[in-house]
């Protein structure tokens, strides 16, 4: 079957069931080190890219080192307990992949996370060979909510972003993909989206299949 529109995952919280472990971890390694950031700026942390983390950590510690410490010592902690467990995923996702795999999707996933961590959780939760191109935030100049993520991960695949489907957990990674243009389906993890942010939401799917589904009943009419 000829390529379709290409889907582009983001990894933690939509694809691995790992986006509430790293929050355990990044106030545990905060409160150790004697920084107190709130629950609610944890969570609108999530996917924030490099390029914005130190600026946004300095400004809820007043610590111009804080972002390189805590992370430092949350990376610390975080790997012992993540090479003791299995990958856990989210709902269908296996299910989900091999469904637009088959049916001739481009797949690509872009994360904040590193390349070698990310190709290491997607081998391990056996996801590695669903996808065509692994996207970083190291790649680009401006991390999410930037759209640069976005961008290069079309231009990767050789696609316009109004071409591309783009699968969100978070709000950071929701603005990130439908600011470089791409079509953009949220699955909430830990928050639900407000009013401002459904506007950038084309559709909000309960889990990874609805979110498929969506996206071929779309291709299909």
């Amino acid at each position: 079957m000829d390529k379709k529109a290409a889907i582009i995952f983001d990894m933690d919280g939509t694809l691995l069931d790992t986006e509430r472990i790293y929050q355990k971890y990044w106030r545990i390694a905060a409160e150790e080190l004697g920084y107190k950031i709130s629950d609610e700026d944890y969570l609108n942390l999530r996917s924030l890219g490099h390029t914005f983390s130190p600026g946004r950590f300095k400004e809820l510690t007043g610590d111009e080192e804080a972002y390189v410490k805590i992370r430092t010592r949350r990376k610390e902690l975080m790997e012992p307990y993540m090479n003791s467990i299995s990958i856990p995923l989210k709902p269908y996702v296996k299910e989900a992949l091999e469904k637009l795999k088959e049916a001739g999707y481009l797949l690509a996933i872009a994360t904040a996370t590193n390349k070698t961590l990310s190709e290491e959780y997607l081998g391990r939760a056996g996801l590695r060979e669903y996808f065509d191109e692994i996207i970083c935030a190291v790649m680009v100049k401006t991390g999410k909510p930037a759209p640069d993520i976005y961008q290069y991960a079309c231009e990767k695949l050789g696609i316009e972003p109004k071409d591309a489907f783009a699968v969100e957990d978070a709000p950071n990674g929701v603005i990130s993909a439908s600011t470089a243009g791409c079509r953009t389906i949220m699955i909430p993890d830990l928050t639900e989206p407000d009013e401002e942010l459904r506007k950038y939401i084309e559709y909000r799917a309960d889990n990874l299949m609805k979110a498929a589904e969506y996206v071929m009943g779309i291709e299909q009419n």
